[in-house]
């Protein structure tokens, strides 16, 4: 079973992906991308994995 620990922090999944905390931030409040979990303190966990293929499909126009 996964738990908060198997995943990374907005920080350091936008560090991976390239772009600012504050924009993968933003795209998750406007559910451009979805987190794997948010905490009870509101906080977001990503899958980078998961997050890339989100903005793969984002891109070549499947997640539509």
């Amino acid at each position: 079973m996964l738990t908060v620990a198997d995943f990374v922090s907005t920080i350091a999944a936008a560090r991976k992906i390239g772009v600012s905390s504050r924009t993968l931030a933003r795209w998750a409040r406007d559910n451009y991308v979805t987190p794997a979990i948010i905490t009870r303190g509101g906080q977001y966990r990503w899958d980078v994995d998961d997050l890339l293929r989100q903005l793969r499909d984002k891109h070549d126009g499947s997640g539509q």
